[in-house]
Order: structure tokens, then C-alpha cells, then sequence
């Protein structure tokens, strides 16, 4: 792991609390670490040269005093790690243990860059820094939005809780876009058979998991938060109820629904009943967490050598799409079944389409 060191020259010494600035760059890479550690030297090169401009001003016009009565509540303002802590405790009460992790991680990715603590030191350079060090580190720009605007609310819930007299500077940093989105590309039908052939004869959780989602086209998560009280297989329709767990919630409110059980999904179900547990895949998932990382690590290393490259767990929900659509089903009806939402205003209203219908859309995939 490489680390970033430079001396406080010595003429500024005085203002800050070291003489040394070492931080963690993050990166065993040595390309990675020199692009950020010039970054970071640039960075710090420019904020020096602006405290001593400031100390020049403040002589030449004898306003020592005035600015340093002003310059004591910045000294004293509100730090990152404890408007990071405000956050946690009043928005994150509900939420889940990514919620807490993520924002723990992008603040400390914004410490880093920094180089200090203190939230009334953060200019708009600042948050253009902070975008080129998250890029230096190979993010992609849509993964620096994320952060940008996990960064940005933690800001301004600190700057609305302590009536502090700030602008939030991330607001307008200029962030590039995707140059060339990557799009997921479907399972072929063929190698679907072929993996379902496999999973009915490894007969375990993971495989009952993959079964499950390439005939329901569940996203993962949805699936991996299942308990086996949602699978209802003794029904004239057997089916699958998608809703909400306190260890799991769902993308949008759409995202809950039922969907047939048909297929390797049907057989899935099945052995997931007679194994008696609670939960449908207790290996990630308990009444504390819903670990659907960890399972679409396993189960896209096993995918990997059996499905076209670029494919991953995930698309078995594109499949499941182009599927439905060479069976000509209506698209209203394969929105309802993947949980995708469906344009226009009348489509709010009524209970939608019953079990029988969407199960024998379902069945016919099987034919």
C-alpha cells in the first residue's frame, strides 16, 4: 500500500497542529499511487499558496486581529467525521448496513483528499480535486456521482443542523459522462438449458438460487432476501410473493409483486421447502443482514466459465425480458412481471393482472 508524505513547509508550520501530512493513497498500484500522489501535491501547493496570499493581505493591511477573531470558529467548526456521525444517527435509523458502510467509505474517501477534517475549510477547488482523486482511483463517473451525492447530502444536513454560513461546494462540480455506457448482455436461451441441466444435478443453495432467478427474472437481491414462507408452491398457481423484509427492501415500490413459479424456478421452490429453513438462502441471508454481495461474488465466479463474457447473474433478468417478448406477452404484462414500472397514467389504476393470466404467460416459456 503506498502512502503520500510531504513536509508543512516551514513558514506555515505554525498553523498547523504537524509538520508532516502523511495519507493513505489507497492503491498497491505504483502508476495509480504517482498519478494520485501528484494530484495530491498540486492540490496542497495551491492551498498553501492561498494561506500565505491571506497572511500577505492581512499584514500589508493591518487586520491581524479582526481576521483572526473571525478565523476562530473555522478553527473550532464542524468536522466531516462528526457530520458524518449527525447523518448516521438521524437518516440512517432506518436504513441498512450498506446505507452506513457507504457513507462511512465516501467521507472517508473525501478525509483522504483532503488532507484535513474540517468542513468550513472545503472550497469548490476542493471539490474538483476530490472528483480527479475518485477518477485517478479508476472509478467511473457514474460511480463519482454516487459518491458525490452521498458526500453532498451528509454536507447539507450539517450545514441545515448547525446553521452554519456555507455554501455546499460539491453542488456544481463539473463531473464527465459515461464515454461508452456497458450494457449487460442477455443469457442465450441455449446456455440457460445447458445451466439448468448442471443445477438440477449440483442440487445445492447456490444453484437453487440461480434457478430461481433465470425463470422469474428476480433481481438478486430480491431473491437472496426471500423467506421460504414467500415461496407458495401448494397453490392452483404456485408463485412467489416479492415484498419488502426489514433485512431486505426492494428498488422501488413497483418492485413488489407476485410471479409465477414455473420451470427450473418451480423445482427451485421445491427444494428450498423441503430443506426447512426460514429463511430460502440462509447462507446470506438472516433476520440481520441480507448479504447479496457475497452471493453474486460466488455465483458469478461459477457463471463465469459457462456463459458468454460480459454475462453475469444479473443478466438472466435481461433474459428473462427478450424471453417473455419471443413468446409474444404483452409489455404491460412483462412489466408486471419483472417489476419494471409501465408508462402512462392509466396504468395506476386497478389491482392488475391476476395469477391465472401472468401464470400462463409464465408457462409458456417452458413450451
Amino acid at each position: 500500500m503506498f502512502y503520500f508524505s510531504r513536509r508543512v513547509p516551514f513558514d506555515l508550520q505554525s498553523q498547523f497542529n504537524k509538520n508532516r501530512i502523511t495519507i493513505s493513497l489507497r492503491t498497491g498500484s505504483q502508476e495509480k499511487a504517482l498519478i494520485s500522489a501528484a494530484n495530491m501535491s498540486h492540490r496542497l501547493e495551491l492551498y498553501w499558496e492561498r494561506i500565505r496570499l491571506e497572511n500577505f493581505h492581512t499584514k500589508e493591511l493591518g487586520l491581524g486581529p479582526v481576521l483572526q477573531k473571525q478565523s476562530e470558529p473555522r478553527k473550532k467548526g464542524v468536522s466531516l467525521t462528526a457530520a458524518l456521525a449527525d447523518y448516521l444517527r438521524l437518516k440512517g435509523g432506518a436504513k441498512d448496513k450498506t446505507f452506513h458502510q457507504s457513507s462511512t467509505r465516501n467521507i472517508g474517501y473525501l478525509k483522504d483528499s483532503l488532507g484535513h477534517d474540517q468542513l468550513s475549510q472545503i472550497t469548490p477547488v476542493d471539490a474538483g480535486a476530490f472528483r480527479d482523486f475518485l477518477l485517478a482511483r479508476d472509478l467511473s463517473p457514474s460511480s463519482v456521482r454516487r459518491i458525490f451525492s452521498s458526500v453532498k447530502a451528509v454536507i447539507n444536513l450539517a450545514i441545515k443542523e448547525n446553521g452554519l454560513d456555507l455554501s455546499n461546494a460539491f453542488t456544481k462540480t463539473y463531473i464527465p459522462t459515461e464515454s461508452a455506457p456497458t450494457e449487460r448482455p442477455p443469457v442465450p436461451l441455449r446456455d440457460i438449458r445447458v445451466i439448468q441441466s448442471e443445477c438440477y444435478q449440483l442440487d445445492d443453495e447456490n444453484r437453487w438460487l440461480v434457478t430461481l432467478v433465470a425463470d422469474t427474472g428476480m433481481r438478486l437481491a430480491e431473491a437472496v432476501g426471500l423467506k421460504s414462507s414467500d415461496l407458495i408452491i401448494e397453490a392452483d398457481h404456485p408463485h412467489v410473493r416479492v415484498m419488502p423484509h426489514p433485512w431486505r427492501g426492494l428498488k422501488t415500490a413497483g418492485s413488489a409483486r407476485n410471479i409465477p413459479l414455473v420451470g427450473s424456478a418451480h423445482w427451485a421452490a421445491t427444494q428450498i421447502k423441503k430443506s426447512g429453513s426460514e429463511f430460502a438462502f440462509p447462507k446470506y441471508c438472516s433476520v440481520k443482514q441480507c448479504s447479496a454481495n457475497s452471493a453474486s461474488a460466488a455465483i458469478n465466479k461459477w457463471l463465469k466459465p459457462r456463459v458468454p463474457k460480459g454475462c453475469v447473474i444479473h443478466s438472466f433478468r435481461h433474459s428473462l425480458r427478450d424471453r417473455l417478448r419471443a413468446v409474444e406477452c404483452p409489455s404491460d404484462i412483462v412489466d408486471a412481471l419483472g417489476g419494471w414500472a409501465t408508462a402512462g397514467v392509466g396504468q395506476k389504476y386497478g389491482q392488475g393482472y391476476d395469477m391465472q393470466v401472468k401464470h400462463r404467460w409464465m408457462a409458456r416459456l417452458e413450451e
